[in-house]
């Protein structure tokens, strides 16, 4: 067994956002000397450790990342050897591992802090030895099945041979497999929203026009068919939708609702570009004023964005906002600890990030003091109601110059990515301002029915004279209220 007692290293950087440290404070824990943790995923254990595993393998535990005072962080070494885990969560004494030739159970049966059983709980799915067969596994559902999403062989898949790349499985952990969504292409992460629906991030690419956050709605496909052939290997299953290329997604929805547009799509470079960790604040009010709201990790941008959720006409959609920034590498994943914690793990791993580390694992605190921000974004029968999380200057909200708007899709096509097409300039007809001057209604005329709308608030101010930290949103609109 290895034990290291780490001092911390202060690193300066300049602050993309200076203003974040009034609201919350990130801290690099210090990682174990001499070893290349490049974090895949993050585990919460009892007696405040916590447990974290690379993507080269190996599973450390953590004692002291709560601790106001990191420079007596103690790590130890659980496990070596495995594969590339992506997803890891603790329960009745063991930690479950997804990785990338099974789901595994590991268990310290002697107490010595090492785990010495490991016993296979499912290994359904196949692997073709690509670099690119990730596959993402969350924590138990509230029927204690474990989502795995397998990412196809290559970035087109167009070679692979094992089964079930491209597609979402339930796996149970007595070894039930449940197929539950074709439509993959590259996962990045997954998770629940607060209601204990499936969410994944899925990258840009092949039948991907920009990066996004998707319901696996159980018998949903999430747009790339590539995947699709193994339907065959399930006696009587339904053929998924082949969609037609160089069309829209919500067209091809309209034709066949099997096809499940993006919940959020991320706009590329304006949102991240790299999406990952699928969480939700669960704090209850303690990580500031955003309880239940989804949070989304992004590798490139080395960020955490905070998306808003609603359901209209049996589709989610919803608002994504810029939250969390200046991470020292890329974040893959995320995890909501005890105390209102949240820990992050980052990895550059050869694509690049911002933040200038090649990996890392930090934590971030909310300060109490809460931020002058858009709180809620909700679609209307004739616009949009937007809340705050303070009372508004109302003069400023009522006038129609305080916002620009504009909206734009992306091509659905077999080929990678796609550029903003489709482009219309919504018009602001008139604000309402609520009487408690939390929230606006929006009057907008012109909006398109799946695009993604983008409002700036730049002259909206607070009553005491405050600019929005962030002041651009971005909301998806599947579906427009009756």
């Amino acid at each position: 067994m290895k034990n290291f007692i780490l001092s911390a290293a202060l690193i300066s950087t300049a602050l993309a956002d200076p203003r974040q440290p009034e609201f919350y404070l990130r801290e690099e824990i210090p990682m174990p000397e001499g070893e290349v943790l490049e974090l895949g995923g993050i585990a919460i254990m009892p007696g405040k450790k916590v447990a974290v595993s690379s993507r080269r393998g190996d599973i450390w535990v953590c004692e002291g990342a709560y601790a106001k005072d990191l420079s007596e962080v103690k790590w130890t070494l659980y496990a070596r050897g495995l594969h590339e885990p992506l997803g890891m969560f603790y329960r009745d004494g063991s930690l479950f591992v997804t990785q990338r030739p099974e789901i595994t159970k590991l268990t310290d049966t002697d107490g010595d802090g090492r785990a010495d059983n490991f016993e296979t709980v499912t290994h359904h799915w196949g692997i073709d030895g690509d670099y690119h067969e990730y596959n993402f596994g969350s924590d138990p559902d509230k029927n204690g099945d474990v989502w795995v999403v397998h990412c196809l062989t290559g970035s087109g898949g167009a070679s692979q041979k094992s089964p079930w790349r491209g597609w979402c499985y339930r796996y149970n952990l007595d070894g039930t497999a449940t197929p539950t969504c074709p439509g993959i292409r590259s996962p990045g992460g997954i998770g629940f929203n607060q209601a204990g629906d499936a969410f994944y991030t899925d990258n840009q690419g092949l039948w991907n026009g920009s990066s996004s956050l998707k319901w696996l709605k159980p018998g949903g496909f999430m747009g790339n068919p590539t995947g699709n052939k193994y339907v065959d290997l399930v006696e009587g299953m339904e053929k998924p939708p082949n969609p037609k290329s160089d069309s829209r997604m919500v067209i091809e929805h309209d034709k066949d609702k099997r096809i499940i547009p993006p919940a959020i799509i991320l706009p590329h470079g304006k949102v991240g570009q790299s999406p990952t960790a699928v969480i939700y604040d669960s704090t209850n009010g303690k990580f500031g004023p955003f309880k239940g709201q989804v949070l989304v990790g992004e590798q490139t941008h080395s960020q955490v964005q905070r998306v808003y959720l609603e359901k209209v006409k049996g589709l989610y959609q919803g608002a994504v906002w810029k939250y969390l920034e200046d991470f020292r590498s890329g974040i893959v994943p995320a995890r909501m600890g005890d105390d209102a914690t949240l820990f992050v793990g980052g990895t550059n791993r050869g694509w690049g990030a911002r933040g200038g580390k090649n990996f890392t694992f930090e934590r971030v605190r909310w300060t109490g003091k809460t931020p002058f921000e858009m709180h809620e974004m909700h679609a209307k029968p004739d616009g949009f109601t937007i809340s705050f999380t303070e009372p508004i200057n109302a003069a400023s909200a009522r006038d129609t110059e305080s916002y620009n708007c504009e909206a734009w899709t992306y091509v659905y096509k077999s080929g990678y990515g796609s550029p903003e097409v489709d482009k219309v300039t919504p018009k602001i007809d008139s604000v309402t301002v609520s009487p408690d001057r939390k929230s606006i209604n929006l009057k907008v005329s012109g909006r398109v029915r799946g695009h993604v709308h983008h409002f700036k608030l730049g002259g909206l101010k607070s009553a005491k004279g405050d600019s929005l930290w962030h002041p651009d949103v971005y909301y998806t609109l599947n579906e427009i209220p009756d």
